[in-house]
């Protein structure tokens, strides 16, 4: 029985093991599946940990990664092949050196992740959110968008979640160095790469720095030139964007001629040290910007300049000096319809001095005739007018080349007979003090020895000199700021050569650079002040006299005002129609850093008509008349068209990432 048994356990047993093995799907022998056997294939491979093996992220702090990776490329080749890994691999060149490595490493963490025990690890949302906020402005500039997979919510986790620092080997790097030089760090300074730049890289650099310092800050349009291009102003301000009360407003101009561009460069450089310099916690910056609202146009001639570009570039022929210094003095001045546009502001100097002896007549916004309008007006030209008359500006500066020398107004001589007579305005000292503000902080412009170039005839020796004096003209831009506005303007003339040498760029950096921050700080010089009514409302557009200056100013929208002044005693008079007038006497010692406040409170009072009559010149229409035959109005299709035109048009490095694969990366295009 006992056999019996035992015999029975082995038939059920074999009988078991029979159905298992009958069960199983039969292994795969080659051809089976083309013949429809079913069989069971082999066991598909866990991910393992591999060895990193992409040029652009072969410095990471670890040596292994995982695929698929967290992008969900299968492997190396299809990570390799992707256009976020072309982006990696040019981003250096693409933001000019600015954020890296940093953005090619956090990009590698994402695409070759940390593998550790055959385990992924992702990396910190910490390094991400601060990598964004330190470089986004440098996506921006370029006009392209955060790169998705550097979504620091989508790719990246918390410390809690265990994550790792993928910009730790860049840190312990960073912390080698400055321990090989010793524990005294260099001090932090300004980069700035001197040398030229197209119109289109010139946009870029001012976006650039806007967004880097996004809260000091901002960039507008004030128009387009005859070619369609942008005439981009960068503002500077502790709240870009907005007039502040008591802030005074001031300007710089620069390549009004398009072939003299040493103050374009100026400009230029001037914007990205502002903004550096405040972030690097400069005090003397930041004083000035927390201060002051700073608007800066580089190049009021785009066009100009474009022509006297590829002049130079087209002429150096070292056997025909004689040639490029004659091109170099004409070509590119005027614009693209050929039109100097410092002759192209409206004539108000004549205006002036053909009403000077009538009683009630001041020499102060002076309205701009209807003649005006009936002549070739350069858009560029219309553009700065409307700039100049839309801000209070208080103090300006706009840049030629030629000589070395600051000239201020008037331009035009007061006799038509006499190409160089002395025509002083009625704020011959105001200007002669602003003027000597930029020579005298200059690295020579003011002193004897200083380099004279003698093309219109001898200028004196002290940097500064009465515009008509020198030689005269009509229609000058500081001619029109003086008679038509608030604003006081000189013309800052930086050296012989128009187009310098790009080796000479960085000399007239430093030539320059103290009498551009010093020119800047004397806004805040003579008095501020606020004219209120008796319940303490501000009033606009009421008069600022100083007795002996036959030149008043006017309060901005919120009634307050600016009016750069000497030293010494002055008495005021604030007066506006239906009130009564107020004097004040002050007293503002030599040395005063800053603006005195001098407040004005109006009270109501009757009309009379014959005092109604000094507000008005007669025979002149009003100063609110500007544009009467709608010159703006074609200007302004002009620029709609431009900017439809403009919307169509992609950035300069779609082109590459498009051609490089089958389906464009649009995640790469901004959406404003």
């Amino acid at each position: 029985m006992e056999f019996m048994r035992r015999k029975m356990k082995t038939i059920v047993f074999l009988n078991a093991l029979a159905t298992v093995i009958w069960c199983a799907p039969p292994r795969c022998d080659p051809g089976d599946e083309l013949l429809g056997r079913f069989c069971k294939g082999p066991e598909p491979e866990k991910p393992k940990c591999v060895d990193i093996m992409m040029n652009y992220c072969d410095d990471m702090s670890y040596t292994h990664t995982m695929f698929p990776n967290i992008l969900g490329h299968r492997t190396r080749e299809e990570a390799e092949l992707g256009p976020e890994y072309l982006l990696l691999s040019v981003v250096q060149n693409l933001l000019s050196g600015e954020c890296t490595p940093d953005i090619r490493m956090l990009g590698c963490s994402v695409l070759v992740p940390r593998c550790e025990k055959e385990k992924v690890l992702k990396p910190c949302r910490s390094t991400c959110e601060v990598v964004r906020k330190n470089c986004r402005h440098a996506f921006e500039g370029i006009k392209m968008a955060w790169p998705y997979f550097l979504d620091c919510d989508r790719f990246f986790v918390s410390d809690q979640e265990g994550c790792y620092d993928p910009l730790e080997g860049l840190r312990v790097t960073q912390e080698e160095a400055q321990a090989s030089i010793g524990n005294t760090p260099e001090e932090t300074h300004t980069i700035i790469q001197f040398s030229y730049q197209s119109n289109a890289q010139m946009n870029s650099i001012l976006k650039k720095t806007a967004a880097r310092c996004p809260e000091i800050a901002t960039t507008y349009s004030i128009g387009r030139s005859v070619e369609g291009k942008d005439l981009l102003v960068i503002e500077f301000s502790n709240n870009p964007g907005v007039h502040e009360l008591l802030e005074p407003e001031m300007k710089y101009i620069g390549n009004m001629h398009g072939n003299e561009v040493l103050g374009r460069q100026l400009l230029i450089y001037l914007t990205q040290y502002l903004c550096s310099e405040y972030l690097l916690g400069n005090q003397r910056i930041q004083t000035l910007i927390n201060t002051t609202r700073i608007h800066i146009l580089p190049s009021m001639n785009p066009d100009g300049y474009e022509l006297a570009a590829a002049e130079v570039q087209g002429t150096n022929d070292p056997e025909n000096e004689e040639a490029q210094n004659y091109h170099s003095w004409t070509l590119g001045r005027g614009n693209a319809q050929n039109i100097d546009l410092n002759r192209n502001f409206p004539d108000l100097t004549s205006v002036a001095y053909s009403r000077r002896r009538h009683r009630h007549f001041r020499s102060d916004h002076i309205p701009i005739p209807d003649a005006y309008w009936f002549d070739k007006v350069a858009p560029e030209t219309y553009a700065v007018m409307k700039w100049i008359r839309s801000i209070p500006f208080v103090l300006s500066a706009n840049f030629h080349g030629g000589e070395l020398v600051v000239s201020y107004p008037y331009d035009l001589s007061k006799h038509p007979l006499e190409e160089k007579m002395f025509s002083p305005t009625p704020d011959e000292q105001v200007f002669k003090q602003i003027a000597r503000t930029y020579a005298d902080a200059h690295a020579t412009m003011s002193g004897n020895n200083s380099e004279r170039c003698g093309n219109f005839g001898s200028i004196g020796q002290d940097g500064i000199i009465n515009g008509a004096k020198w030689y005269s003209f009509a229609g000058g831009m500081q001619d029109f700021n003086y008679l038509h506005t608030n604003c006081l303007e000189v013309t800052v003339e930086l050296g012989c050569d128009k187009f310098p040498a790009e080796e000479e760029l960085y000399t007239g950096w430093q030539d320059n650079k103290e009498a551009l921050l010093t020119f800047m700080e004397s806004v805040h010089r003579g008095i501020k002040g606020i004219v209120k009514d008796a319940d303490g409302n501000g009033i606009k557009g009421a008069r600022i006299s100083v007795r002996g200056i036959r030149h008043d100013i006017t309060t901005a929208e919120n009634g307050d005002y600016w009016r750069l002044l000497t030293a010494g005693i002055h008495i005021l008079t604030a007066s506006a129609p239906g009130y009564t007038r107020a004097m004040k006497k002050i007293h503002l010692p030599a040395r005063m850093q800053k603006a005195g406040r001098v407040d004005f409170v109006l009270q109501k009072a009757v009309v009379k008509p014959d005092i109604e009559e000094d507000y008005n010149i007669p025979s002149m229409g009003t100063y609110e008349r500007f544009d009467p035959y709608n010159q703006f109005e074609r200007y302004a299709i002009s620029e709609q068209n431009q900017n439809r035109e403009e919307r169509q048009e992609k950035p300069w490095w779609w082109s590459y990432f498009s051609r490089a694969h089958g389906s464009a990366p649009t995640w790469l295009l901004r959406i404003d």
